[in-house]
């Protein structure tokens, strides 16, 4: 099992930035995968970013340029600075991973940016 806790949310305004975390425990040995994904009202969950257990990342079109995802394995925690964020970037966002064979999500945290 392994618990994934989201942190960093809040309120913004259009060309701010905000940096999320998401921290992993539990059988953290077996994670390999972990990225970002976000749900905005009446939408359905969409990629946002990954990051490989080596550290080779890939980013949804939207946020390119934009967000830079990034891992401490030691910390055993992932990050998502976003930057020149956008009232279109107002959504829930969730920490996921792979671990053995099976899928984590964390509880989300709320990104809300204002125009």
């Amino acid at each position: 099992q392994v618990q994934l806790v989201e942190s960093g949310g809040g309120l913004v305004q259009a060309g701010g930035s905000l940096r999320l975390s998401c921290a992993a425990s539990g059988s953290i040995f077996s994670i390999g995968n972990m990225g970002w994904y976000r749900q905005a009202p009446g939408k359905l969950r969409e990629f946002v970013a990954r990051i490989t257990s080596g550290g080779i990342t890939n980013y949804a079109d939207s946020v390119k340029g934009r967000f830079t995802i990034s891992r401490d394995n030691a910390k055993n925690t992932i990050y998502l600075q976003m930057n020149s964020l956008k009232p279109e970037d107002t959504a829930v966002y969730y920490c996921r991973c792979t671990a053995s064979t099976s899928l984590y999500w964390g509880q989300g945290t709320q990104v809300t940016v204002s125009s």
